[in-house]
C-alpha cells in the first residue's frame, strides 16, 4: 500500500476525523470534477456531527500533488441531524439529482438522558432525507414499509432507484434480512417518493461493497451475520432495469488470521478492489496494530484468462519505513495508473511540474541562513513529514514573508 500525501485549498472548511459517517460519490457533471459526499459520524471527543460536507479535487497535477476543496454544505429545511452509522446515495431523475440519507444511530435524546445512560445509543427515526445538492433544501418523508430503524446497512443505487441492504435494528436487536427498493421521482415543485419491500434480502451489517467495472455489479463482502460472527461469504449483486439480482460468489482464500480473529473492517478501493484490516494479536502486543489485506475481484470473462475471483493477499504488514498520516489526512481520491506510477528512492527527483510556483515552495530552496536541514538525510518533525520536511510560511522580515522548516521556526 502506499500512501500519499494531500493538501486542502485555501479555501477549503476543516473537516474533522470522523468514524462511520454516510459516504457518496458525485460523478462528474457539468465541468465540476468528481467528489464525495459526506455526513454525519463520529467525532474524536465522541460528540455526533450534522454537518454535510462536499470534498472534491481542485487541482491534480503531476502525480505527486493532489489538492482537495472541501466545503461545508448549508441546509434549510427539515434536515437530518446528528447521527452515525447511516448511508448516503445519489439518485437521478429528470435531468436532476439529489442525495438520500437514511438510517444510523444517535444518542438518546436529552430529556431521556440518565447518567448511566448519557451514552447509549438508539435507532434514528425512520425517516427519508432528500437533499437538494443544487440549492441545499432538505425535506423528510415518512414511509410506511420502514417501521423501525436500521444502521450499518448497504445502499446501492442505480438512476432514480436506491437498494437497501441488510442492517442491524437496536429496537429488536436483530439483523433481518431485509431489502428496500427506494425510487425517488424529482418532480416540479415536490418530489415523489415510494418504497418497495422486496424479498430476497441478506442478513449482514458493516459489510463492504466494490463496484467492478463502469456498470452496476457489485461484489459484496466482509460484515458481521451476528454479533463478533464474521461474514466470510460474498456475494454478487447486480442492478439493471428488471431490479436486482443477489447471487451467491467464490469466496476467498481467507488467511488463518482472518478466519480466527473476531473482528474486521475496511472499505472499498474501487474497481473490484477492497481493503480488509484485522487487529495484530500476540503476546507481547505486536508493533503493528493492524494486518492489512487486499481482495481483488475481476469481472467474469476479463481480460488476462483469469475467471471470478482474485486471491486475498496480505500485501504488507512492515510499516517501519511508513510514517502513519494523521486522522484527518486519511482520505484519498481514486488516481489514474498512469498517475500512481512509484518511483524508487534512487530515481526520485524533482519534477517542475510538481509545483506551480517554486518561489512559494521553499522546500528545495534553503529556508534560513541558519538552516541545518539536509532533505536527504533529516528527522520528522512532525507525524504527516511523509515524504520531506515540513515548511512553515513565516510573516517576518523583508518581502512580505518567508518559508521556515517545521525544525528551524522559532
Amino acid at each position: 500500500l502506499k500512501l500519499r500525501p494531500i493538501s486542502f485549498s485555501s479555501n477549503s472548511c476543516y473537516l474533522p476525523p470522523l468514524r462511520c459517517p454516510a459516504v457518496a460519490r458525485l460523478e462528474p457533471r457539468d465541468g465540476d470534477p468528481e467528489g464525495y459526499l459526506i455526513h454525519g459520524g463520529r467525532t474524536p471527543n465522541n460528540e455526533l456531527s450534522a454537518a454535510l460536507y462536499v470534498l472534491s479535487v481542485e487541482n491534480r497535477g503531476c502525480n505527486r500533488k493532489l489538492t482537495l476543496c472541501c466545503q461545508e454544505k448549508e441546509l434549510a429545511g427539515e434536515t437530518p441531524s446528528a447521527r452515525y452509522g447511516h448511508t448516503a446515495s445519489v439518485v437521478h431523475s429528470r435531468g436532476k439529482r439529489a442525495c438520500v440519507l437514511f438510517g444510523g444511530r444517535a444518542y438518546q435524546p436529552p430529556g431521556q438522558r440518565t447518567t448511566e445512560t448519557w451514552n447509549s445509543v438508539v435507532d434514528c427515526a425512520p425517516k427519508v432525507f432528500l437533499v437538494d445538492l443544487d440549492y441545499g433544501c432538505s425535506s423528510a418523508h415518512y414511509l410506511p414499509e420502514f417501521d423501525d430503524g436500521q444502521s450499518f446497512h448497504l445502499a446501492l443505487s442505480r438512476g432514480d432507484s436506491v437498494y437497501l441492504l441488510g442492517g442491524y435494528s437496536l429496537s429488536s436487536d436483530s439483523r433481518p434480512p431485509r431489502l428496500f427498493r427506494l425510487r425517488v421521482e424529482l418532480l416540479l415543485g415536490s418530489p415523489k417518493l415510494t418504497c418497495e419491500v422486496l424479498d430476497n434480502g441478506l442478513s449482514i451489517t458493516s459489510a463492504i461493497a466494490t463496484r467492478l467495472g463502469t456498470g452496476h455489479e457489485y461484489v459484496v463482502l466482509g460484515g458481521y451475520q451476528a454479533d463478533q460472527q464474521k461474514q466470510l461469504k460474498c456475494c454478487s449483486v447486480v442492478l439493471d432495469d428488471a431490479g436486482i439480482h443477489i447471487e451467491p460468489r467464490e469466496a476467498p482464500a481467507w488467511s488463518g488470521e482472518i478466519c480466527s480473529s473476531r473482528l474486521w473492517f475496511g472499505g472499498n478501493l474501487g474497481k473490484g478492489h477492497a481493503l480488509i484490516a484485522i487487529p495484530a494479536e500476540g503476546n507481547p502486543a505486536p508493533a503493528d496494530p493492524f494486518y492489512l489485506y487486499q481482495v481483488s475481484f475481476e469481472q467474469e470473462g476479463g481480460g488476462g484468462g483469469e475467471e471470478g475471483l482474485q486471491g486475498c493477499s496480505q500485501e504488507s504488514t512492515d510499516m517501519e519505513d511508513s510514517t502513519p498520516l494523521e486522522d484527518s489526512e486519511e482520505l484519498y481520491f481514486g488516481r489514474e495508473p498512469h498517475e500512481l506510477e512509484m518511483m524508487d528512492s534512487e530515481g526520485d527527483t524533482y519534477n517542475e511540474e510538481d509545483e506551480e510556483d517554486e518561489s512559494q515552495t521553499g522546500y528545495w530552496v534553503r529556508c534560513c541562513a541558519g538552516c541545518q536541514v539536509d532533505a536527504n538525510m533529516w528527522e520528522p518533525f512532525y507525524s504527516t513529514e511523509l515524504t520531506r520536511p515540513a515548511m512553515i510560511y513565516c510573516s517576518l522580515g523583508t518581502e512580505g514573508g518567508h518559508w521556515v522548516h517545521a525544525q528551524c521556526m522559532k
